[in-house]
């Protein structure tokens, strides 16, 4: 072994670590990544950069705006129709249907954002069918990954794993591939949904109040600043119910009936009657307090301007890792307050300005429609509770439709590359104004892209210093023996595993030069490896932080870590046997 490759296997160890760790951020990792590669001499700045630059990336970043528009046109308005109308009708009806119109819609638009978009439908759908979200949201994001890996374009992973293999001289991924096996996992999921699935689907307690469910029935309060208090002529950052109470103020209402939306610098008044967010513990303390008045919990009163929301916080939300605070929310969006939030299975009351927000957390709100508007319209937070229909123009339907089958079949038959035809694709839907250029940069997932240019230096350092035809050697010496089927298995057993535990992008890239050396090696074709790499990294079922699907329906569902476990485990195992069953004939060795 050179010293290149333990430097380069010492990085990627770390690397590893760090992805399971979830200390910081996929993108950070991959880009600290590429950062030691050039620092420590085993890539050029250029060959470090590379991954800017490379098809892979621009692809994923013009299919992103091509999502956008196909969400915008207004397209998706019936799927919710024959969601609900299943979902009345009969569950199962409703469960394949979920599971054929999200893994349809996945073959071909990015599948985190078919989730987000048919996760308040399907919520809605539960909700009127009076079915627990839990048995609905795990199929969902099932669906969807199933049906990402039935085309090229389907899931970044397919679109990476395709670049690099033409990157070591092989040829590209073609459209539709892919479709024959993606179509038969597809198929094999259903069934086992229908017919194992629904089953062991847990059944949690849906409460129709949201306050309920995150058990705030004893945290907001109205209180009355009479003429003797303490807190009168103070703002509410100086005030003592602040400091020495530690309380939030939601709301202020004047005695001439005026409603204002605090913020730090707000003046209060005797008189005032303010909404408070405190524990039962505080709440008595209050109620001794001189000048203060307390009337009691006004949590489940109507106002005719403010109502719950649960909010989502989404994979590429600006809020990850920063807190409330942090953000200056309550200064951006008068009108809204956060009154809790569920991580990971863990409801938070106290500190919550300051807690550090993550990918899947579920914010209870308290807020006015406008505030609640401008939040939906940020890529931030997802509203689950509330389905906005975007507005048909059939003109822009038939527009958008039309410049993305055209971008997909010029791809296919081989007229250019995808990277072109995308890029062609987004620029039309600008042009014709079915998307604004500011809109086209928002659609864009920036972590992803990051994430992707740094995690394939990784795959570049792994070929340059000849780290992965020492792996790929070894492999061939300790399983090769055995045939090319039991590499091809092992390969998707290994890529299964490591995907369930981090960024199934990363481990494609990891894995993919490995078992390309592999098959040279052995003097067979890389094409069946390669397929295991991208089919395996894409189909995460058993934890909830394999794939950022199954992340985002971890709150809505209120699923615990096993139940990904006792659902995802035998679906995994089903399509590795599937697997070795297909892709040998598909894709021969």
């Amino acid at each position: 072994m050179t010293p290149d490759i333990a430097i380069v296997l010492s990085i990627i160890f770390v690397a590893v670590v760090l992805f399971i760790w979830e200390r910081f951020s996929v993108d950070t990792v991959s880009i600290l990544v590429m950062i030691a590669l050039m620092a420590t001499g085993i890539l050029t700045p250029e060959e470090g950069f590379a991954g800017f630059n490379n098809s892979a990336t621009l692809t994923v970043g013009a299919m992103f705006v091509i999502s956008a528009a196909v969400f915008k046109s207004g397209i998706m308005n019936n799927v919710s129709r024959i969601l609900t109308k299943a979902g009345r009708t009969n569950f199962s009806l409703c469960l394949l249907f979920i599971m054929l119109i999200s893994g349809g819609i996945s073959a071909f638009i990015n599948d985190t954002a078919v989730v987000a978009l048919l996760m308040p439908v399907v919520i809605q759908v539960a909700k009127n069918a009076s079915i627990s979200p839990s048995k609905l949201l795990m199929p969902l994001s099932f669906g969807a990954l199933l049906g990402g890996v039935c085309t090229l374009i389907g899931t970044s992973t397919n679109i990476l794993v395709s670049g690099i293999a033409e990157k070591q001289g092989l040829p590209a991924f073609g459209m539709f591939e892919m479709a024959p096996a993606g179509l038969c996992f597809l198929a094999a999921g259903t069934i086992y949904i229908l017919v194992a699935g629904q089953f062991l689907l847990p059944s949690r307690k849906a409460n129709i109040d949201p306050a309920d469910d995150f058990e705030m029935g004893k945290y907001l309060a109205e209180i009355i600043l009479l003429t003797n208090s303490k807190s009168a002529g103070k703002t509410i950052e100086t005030c003592p119910l602040t400091k020495d109470f530690d309380i939030e103020i939601l709301q202020v209402t004047r005695e001439d009936g005026v409603v204002e939306f605090p913020r730090p610098s707000t003046l209060l008044k005797a008189g005032d009657l303010l909404k408070v967010r405190c524990n039962i513990d505080k709440l008595k303390q209050l109620a001794v307090r001189v000048g203060i008045q307390v009337k009691g919990d006004t949590l489940h009163e109507t106002t005719k301007n403010l109502a719950l929301y649960e909010t989502l916080v989404t994979p590429d939300s600006e809020f990850i890792d920063h807190s409330l605070a942090e953000l200056e929310f309550k200064q951006t969006y008068t009108g809204a307050s956060v009154l809790a939030i569920r991580s990971h299975g863990n409801i938070i009351h106290e500190k919550i300005a300051h807690t550090p927000l993550k990918s899947g957390d579920i914010l209870l709100m308290r807020s006015d429609k406008q505030a609640i508007h401008l939040l939906s319209q940020s890529k931030n937070l997802l509203i689950l509770n509330e389905f906005e229909q975007k507005k048909t123009n059939l003109k822009k339907v038939i527009a958008t439709l039309a410049i993305v089958f055209a971008a997909m079949a010029v791809a296919a038959v081989g007229v250019m590359p995808i990277v072109l035809s995308a890029a062609i694709g987004v620029i039309l839907l600008i042009m014709l104004g079915i998307l604004k250029p500011e809109e086209a940069y928002q659609a864009i997932e920036w972590r992803v892209i990051f994430m992707l240019a740094g995690v394939l230096s990784m795959g570049a350092a792994l070929e340059k210093t000849g780290a992965a035809t020492l792996l790929g050697q070894y492999i061939k010496d300790t399983i090769g023996n055995y045939g090319p089927l039991a590499v091809l298995s092992a390969f998707f057993l290994i890529t299964s595993l490591l995907t369930n535990i981090m960024s199934n992008n990363a481990t494609a890239a990891l894995l993919a030069p490995i078992a390309i050396v592999t098959a040279e090696g052995m003097g067979v074709s890389s094409r069946p490896f390669l397929m295991a790499v991208a089919f395996a990294a894409s189909m995460s079922f058993m934890t909830p932080i394999g794939y950022q699907t199954n992340t985002m329906i971890y709150g809505p569902g209120n699923y615990k870590f096993r139940d990904y476990l006792i659902v995802g485990t035998p679906l995994n195992i089903l399509v590795w046997l599937l697997a070795m069953f297909l892709l040998p004939k598909i894709f021969p060795f």
